[in-house]
């Protein structure tokens, strides 16, 4: 039997701001274990939620960004479950009337393919704190500096059918929420998780098989490997004469297998009813143009417009629009230096190269987007040649300065002088007579000799152009 895969995201992402949700606690990663935490993240008695208006319209730039539906008025919800890291006992989350309605995004597919995802929704909700099972002597412990943070879940339609697509949906809307600022997006700071809802049913089904959901997946590697393996188990179960349990199941990265963690909660287990102490949230049209008058240019439109200013190709288009900052790091460059094409080789190559090696971010580049363009500059007027420009490159990257100090302390200025050219070619043609009588005998190849000879002999510093020009000449019949 052939069998069709259905695959739907949950992604949870942490918005940037300054305090919690409900609360004037921080938000900063990385502090003391429950030194965040205030008297309404812990559900105390006698406290009362204050909704923090800045993750409202962190949420409406979302929508907008994915052409969604605002809704005009939206109602904050109790989710009621039990959990030790959720203090309250429930969770402030939206339900039936969600900030963000149906939206869209659009994926490329490895083939070249463009498809359409549907958005569900996109809702806001308080985060919880984060059990630690380590160093406590077999004992939990409960780290509520979390619990409050703001979250927007955005819920996909169940229009993805390979754990590619599921990737290719996941990285889109990784780099909306990053280009538009409402998230860095670490995943391994959990500030961007990923449930996966994952069903199988004959191809040809209308109906929705039994699904299982995949929770808190933090990479997009492990994505695709933790939905690869639930459909091989759900299919393998199917034909082997069992069914598919709804549950919830967790990715063990280490054995690369999804493991069954509980049975999959209905909505009306959670008990969902409008939260007495929040007021509706009520969005007009004045705060909806305020919160996305400064959207700035969103990746489709950037990575068209590279491709029609700059005439760049799809694929470098694609690469060099993947963030916000390496999009901008590249318009300075070409800019600066007038040839698109040279700077967009030089950021995807030498310098990409370089951060990879190095594992950093482009805002953390030791070599800034005018400094490159400096040295592109002296590609251009002949002061250094490509294959001498990557030395420059290589000592601007560590420490040396911008590339006229690393051309001069490091002594790499391209020889142009042409009488210096000839006479090394004259020597060398003399000193190989064997070679040249080769080369006028028909075998081209040896050409490639004398120019690695002239090369050698110059430290790489002639200029590649005048060597071409004056061998031929000199080893003409």
């Amino acid at each position: 039997m052939q069998w069709e895969t259905v695959i739907g995201l949950e992604i949870h992402t942490q918005l940037a701001t300054q305090s919690k949700i409900f609360s004037g606690a921080p938000t900063a990663f990385g502090a003391e274990p429950n030194t965040q935490a205030c008297a309404i993240d812990l559900g105390l008695p006698g406290v009362l939620p204050v909704l923090n208006v800045e993750a409202v319209r962190l949420a409406v730039r979302f929508g907008k960004a994915i052409d969604a539906e605002i809704a005009p008025r939206s109602v904050f919800a109790r989710k009621n479950y039990f959990y030790p890291d959720l203090p309250k006992g429930y969770q402030i989350s939206q339900y039936e009337l969600p900030v963000v309605g149906k939206g869209r995004v659009e994926i490329v597919l490895d083939d070249g393919t463009v498809k359409t995802i549907g958005v569900t929704r996109a809702h806001l909700e308080e985060d919880a704190g984060k059990s630690l099972h380590e160093d406590f002597h077999g004992f939990t412990g409960i780290d509520l500096n979390r619990a409050g943070t703001p979250l927007l879940e955005i819920v996909s339609e169940p229009d993805l059918r390979s754990p590619a697509e599921a990737v290719a949906y996941a990285k889109k809307i990784h780099q909306i929420v990053r280009y538009i600022g409402i998230s860095d997006g670490n995943m391994q700071e959990g500030s961007f998780r990923m449930d996966a809802n994952v069903s199988v049913r004959p191809v040809g089904q209308k109906e929705f098989g039994t699904r299982a959901e995949i929770k808190n997946v933090n990479s997009f590697r492990f994505l695709e490997k933790a939905i690869a393996f639930e459909v091989e188990r759900q299919i393998d179960l199917i034909e082997g004469g069992g069914t598919v349990v709804q549950e919830t199941r967790l990715y063990d990265a280490v054995k690369d297998e999804t493991r069954s963690m509980r049975t999959k909660e209905e909505a009306n287990d959670y008990r969902y009813f409008p939260d007495p102490d929040l007021l509706p949230l009520e969005i007009d049209d004045a705060f909806l143009t305020e919160a996305t008058a400064d959207l700035p240019e969103l990746p489709d439109a950037k990575r068209a417009r590279f491709q029609s200013e700059y005439g760049l190709s799809e694929y470098d288009a694609n690469l060099l629009t993947a963030s916000r900052e390496l999009a901008d790091y590249y318009e300075t460059v070409a800019r600066a230096c007038g040839e698109p094409k040279l700077a967009a080789n030089w950021v995807s190559g030498e310098l990409m190269a370089a951060l990879n090696k190095s594992e950093c971010e482009i805002g953390a580049s030791p070599v800034s987007a005018s400094a490159l363009a400096g040295l592109i500059a002296r590609i251009q007027d002949g002061t250094v040649s490509g294959k001498l420009a990557k030395q420059v490159f290589e000592g601007m990257w560590n420490g040396g300065g911008e590339a006229d100090a690393v051309i001069e302390a490091q002594g790499l200025k391209q020889i142009t002088d042409t009488g210096a050219i000839e006479s090394m070619i004259e020597a060398i043609v003399a000193a190989n007579p064997e070679q040249v009588e080769q080369y006028r005998a028909g075998k081209d190849k040896v050409f490639g000799f004398f120019v690695g000879q002239v090369m050698k002999q110059s430290g790489g510093k002639a200029n590649p152009a005048q060597v071409n020009e004056i061998l031929k000449r000199k080893l003409a019949p």
